[in-house]
């Protein structure tokens, strides 16, 4: 595994920690991310649990960028030790021009899958059948974070690349925003999960313009943090 895509992650993170109103909650955040837990973080570095769990829980002083550069070098270990999966993945993030909190996961499948399996693992409910039965990948997105941060010309490149795999937005109110979007994206995708909303919530029209562009629309009003992490089972 080429080091430049651990390097800059690895600076990322750092700079988040560090930057952070509350160092101890972001840390936090990235280790769970990683899957790695309290002590298996502490055994890397040499220390007692109780001193992860202080840190994060802010009972100590927020870390040093010393402090902070060992963890997060720990965490990568950890991972590379693992097979490296979660550095792929936010190198493919990275590559693609995105941050990670706007683009939360986007991984490729090694062969193409039942949309059915998408939905078991994302607790979705389809509402409209597509062109495609299948998908070869999925792109997880921030909407709101996308909707303020993005330009349209990045908007463009965000739809754009993910032919043939399922769109995922999250915090999503009513959906009225994406699937606008998706009128001006040629081709679209496969198809496209509205998460955080119930069918009740969606807007009216919605599964019309699904229908007329041809990709299935799917919503979950699943746990955000546990369905990231089944999607992040998916190869």
């Amino acid at each position: 595994m080429s080091d430049v895509p651990r390097d800059e992650l690895a600076r990322r993170i750092a700079g988040e920690i560090t930057l952070s109103d509350d160092a101890g909650a972001t840390l936090r955040k990235w280790r769970t991310d990683f899957d790695v837990s309290q002590t298996a973080l502490a055994e890397q570095l040499d220390v007692s649990s109780s001193v992860i769990s202080d840190y994060e829980s802010g009972r100590r002083e927020s870390p040093g960028i010393g402090v902070v550069r060992r963890m997060v070098e720990a965490l990568l270990d950890i991972d590379q030790s693992r097979g490296g999966s979660r550095i792929r993945q936010y190198a493919r993030v990275i590559s693609a021009g995105f941050e990670s909190d706007i683009v939360q996961d986007l991984r490729e499948y090694s062969t193409s899958m039942p949309l059915e399996r998408l939905y078991e693992v994302m607790d979705a409910t389809e509402l409209v059948r597509g062109d495609h039965d299948h998908v070869s990948g999925h792109t997880v997105i921030n909407s709101i974070q996308a909707i303020t941060r993005l330009s349209s010309e990045e908007f463009y490149r965000l739809y754009g690349q993910s032919t043939s795999r399922a769109l995922v937005f999250t915090g999503v109110s009513r959906g009225e925003s994406p699937l606008v979007a998706m009128r001006v994206v040629n081709p679209t995708p496969n198809a496209v999960v509205l998460h955080g909303l119930t069918e009740d919530d969606l807007w009216e029209h919605a599964p019309a313009l699904a229908s007329l562009d041809g990709f299935s629309l799917a919503i979950s009003n699943r746990d955000l943090d546990e369905m990231l992490a089944d999607l992040r089972t998916l190869s």
